[in-house]
């Protein structure tokens, strides 16, 4: 009997060992398992650590379609003065324009538009060789004031915005205003842009050049000796 209960005593221990033999197996393939998603998260890392850099590429606009470009074009001579005002005897009216170059020398051309003044004159070498009255923006869309370098010109320009045709079209700023033909009419507005008469649009569409200044006020006349920059 006392061997037969040493023999189930001895059975017991044993069996209880190799219980806790697999117990502690498990418990190592199961902690195992858990780490073990840390090795991949690690090869990104180390393939995200040598990944080569992208280099910046700037974008060079075309000089016609960007007005920063040519904003800082070379400035005026300081002798850049009003040499010579036309003489004109007509009544200045809404649809007159008057132009005479004959005898003027070759030179830098400005535009200069005073609002206040409804007029629209263009200088060559510093004598005007065309004046116009003109219209131009309305209270919803004003025509701004400053310089403008003539950025685009498109002799027979349809616009994006409305529809309309804007013949001999010299642009002047990004968001469409611009110098064209136009029906000009005393009381008629625009959406910001600086009308002028038929004729006189394609006279000055033909000398004008691209980055030539256009000057626009609102009341100041310039006179024989004036600085026009």
């Amino acid at each position: 009997m006392v061997e037969k209960i040493a023999y189930r005593i001895s059975a017991t221990v044993l069996l209880v060992a190799a219980l806790a033999i697999v117990a502690l197996l498990m418990m190592g393939l199961t902690r195992a398992d858990a780490g073990s998603p840390a090795a991949p998260e690690q090869a990104v890392a180390a393939t995200s650590a040598v990944a080569a850099p992208v280099e910046h590429v700037a974008v060079v606009e075309p000089i016609a379609e960007n007005t920063d470009d040519i904003i800082n074009k070379l400035p005026l001579s300081d002798t850049f003065v009003v040499k010579r005002i036309l003489q004109i005897d007509e009544p200045f009216v809404h649809g007159y324009y008057k132009w005479d170059d004959e005898g003027v020398p070759d030179g830098e051309l400005v535009v200069t538009v005073d609002l206040k003044a409804e007029s629209i004159s263009v200088f060559r070498a510093g004598y005007e060789i065309g004046a116009a009255v003109i219209t131009f923006g309305d209270s919803e869309k004003p025509t701004p004031t400053g310089v403008f370098p003539i950025s685009q010109k498109d002799e027979d320009h349809v616009s994006n915005i409305y529809g309309s045709p804007m013949p001999y079209m010299l642009r002047l700023t990004n968001d469409g205003v611009a110098i064209h033909a136009s029906d000009v009419k005393w009381g008629w507005g625009t959406r910001g842009c600086i009308g002028v008469p038929l004729e006189f649009a394609r006279r000055l569409f033909e000398q004008a050049k691209l980055g030539d200044r256009v000057i626009v006020t609102n009341g100041k006349m310039l006179g024989m000796g004036d600085a026009i920059l």
